[in-house]
């Protein structure tokens, strides 16, 4: 049951062969994956799935200029023929993209005559490759209206991020959302003086592996310096994630109690209360926890970390009702559903959060690429604003961490879990394409009115990290070129 096969061309590079296996099939009320079975073999690609219903391929695709990014096709039934993947993917694209367009302009898009001839040229391309019976030749049209395409569809989310940076400007000449960066570890002043021209504001993580390496006993040292520092510099501080559902961010003697959940609550909630009690009169804004949804840590189930979750939510609201409280979603495409069987996708597990009346501030979005296995797979700018206005629909402000790595080599200081793999992003990870990707990605959270704080995943890859090569500072100390595209997004925009 729930088979689809697709011819796929045979001069692919060996990396973008490889990366076919990463494909999946996706569909649902919120397009999010199925738990996807693929083989690949020389020219085909099948994907077998348990669910007999219509869906989409969601596959890595390697463009020129582009990078390796997730690709995907329009809705596709079950049929003993195999479809042509790059025509299949043209489809998609040429769909999204001319579906877009459309609804921006119903809410008031002015788009250029250049633009708009560039988007009715991806259909007539798509339609000349879709109708072309010699293979050779629809392959080299697919390949055109989807490079076509994507380019389009990037100069039409750039277009759509400048009008309405000018609609809100119109409104409020610096808009109030907070910029900022997570600073986690030791840090001294003069480093920490680097952020002041780019941020408005820091995210301090409460590392529980860090604060409380022996049961009872705590740290809290380094957190009281970065919240000194930013106290007296006037920064806005929200602290957290206090707990992060990761194994590295977890303390070595919690593992004793693996699958005692009882256990688990109670150590928990006590580490919640001891950092809210000891932080609540000098910050009021919390991230509680991180990737609960996506987790696979302490032999704990879904349904477990969904209670868990809700859990630390109540112990916070019973200790200071009046906190502005937010929980973290991780890997928001669900790209781990598509190697497990999972009830809860991301965006119903924010969902049922919300639902649960624990009167959540916000929702922490990460929005980690090239980051395996806790980030998401590369993509493109059209489907990341696609996202983001999904999980606004779930009616609370957002909240944007953002992370790219700078380098593809491993780094031995970060999580030894997390590697730098998922795509690439235009032309190799390094310093220069981390900057370009922070301006735009950066601007596109920006722009959106329902996002309340934008924070970039690290400050400093000087220390002991989490996510590899991601840090604002580099091992050496030095800024990176990102620092100043933050910089620089908030002298245009920001207070």
């Amino acid at each position: 049951m729930g088979t689809m096969t697709f011819l796929v061309p045979t001069d692919l590079d060996a990396e973008a062969a490889q990366e076919l296996e990463h494909a999946c099939v996706a569909g649902g009320p919120d397009n999010m994956p199925w738990p996807t079975r693929v083989q690949v073999e020389p020219g085909r690609l099948t994907a077998h799935r348990d669910v007999g219903e219509s869906g989409y391929l969601v596959v890595p695709w390697s463009m020129d200029r582009r990078g390796l990014l997730m690709a995907t096709t329009a809705t596709l039934m079950e049929r003993p023929e195999p479809y042509d993947l790059q025509v299949e993917l043209a489809r998609g694209k040429v769909n999204q993209l001319r579906c877009q367009a459309a609804d921006w302009q119903a809410g008031g898009l002015q788009m250029p005559a250049t633009l708009e001839d560039t988007v009715l040229k991806t259909g007539v391309l798509f339609g000349r490759a879709a109708t072309e019976a010699q293979a050779e030749q629809a392959g080299k049209l697919a390949r055109a209206a989807l490079d076509t395409s994507f380019q389009a569809a990037e100069e039409l989310t750039q277009l759509y991020i400048s009008q309405v940076f000018q609609v809100r400007h119109q409104r409020d000449d610096r808009l109030n959302t907070l910029l900022g960066c997570r600073v986690a570890g030791a840090a001294n002043a003069e480093q920490l003086d680097t952020l002041l021209p780019a941020c408005n504001s820091i995210c301090l993580p409460l590392r529980w592996s860090a604060i409380e390496t022996t049961e009872g006993s705590y740290y809290w040292d380094q957190v009281d310096s970065v919240l000194d520092w930013a106290e007296a510099r006037g920064i806005m501080v929200t602290a957290g994630p206090v707990i992060d559902f990761s194994s590295a961010q977890m303390p070595d003697w919690l593992w004793l109690y693996e699958r005692d959940l009882r256990s688990l609550d109670k150590f928990m909630s006590n580490y919640l209360g001891n950092a809210l009690r000891r932080y609540r009169k000098r910050v009021r804004r919390w991230l509680l926890t991180s990737a609960s949804n996506s987790a696979a840590v302490l032999s704990l189930g879904e349904e477990e970390l969904l209670w868990l979750t809700i859990k630390l939510v109540q112990v916070a609201r019973q200790i200071d009702p009046g906190l502005e409280l937010s929980v973290g979603i991780s890997q928001p495409w669900g790209e781990y559903m598509a190697v497990e069987e999972r009830t809860h996708s991301p965006f119903i597990f924010a969902d049922t959060l919300i639902r649960s009346e624990l009167n959540l501030s916000a929702l922490d979005v990460e929005l980690l690429m090239g980051i395996a296995s806790r980030g998401s797979y590369c993509r493109d700018l059209l489907d990341t604003s696609r996202m983001l206005d999904l999980y606004a629909l779930l009616g609370v402000p957002l909240r944007v961490t953002l992370g790219l790595p700078s380098s593809s080599v491993p780094d031995p200081h970060a999580d030894p879990e997390l590697r730098v793999a998922a795509g690439r992003w235009r032309g190799d990870f390094c310093p220069s394409v981390q900057a370009d990707w922070t301006a735009v990605y950066g601007a596109l959270a920006l722009c959106k009115p329902y996002v309340q704080a934008v924070h970039w995943a690290q400050f400093s890859d000087t220390v002991t990290h989490q996510f590899p090569h991601c840090g604002l500072v580099d091992p050496s100390g030095q800024s990176r070129p990102a620092l100043r595209q933050l910089q620089q997004l908030r002298e245009e925009h920001l207070r």
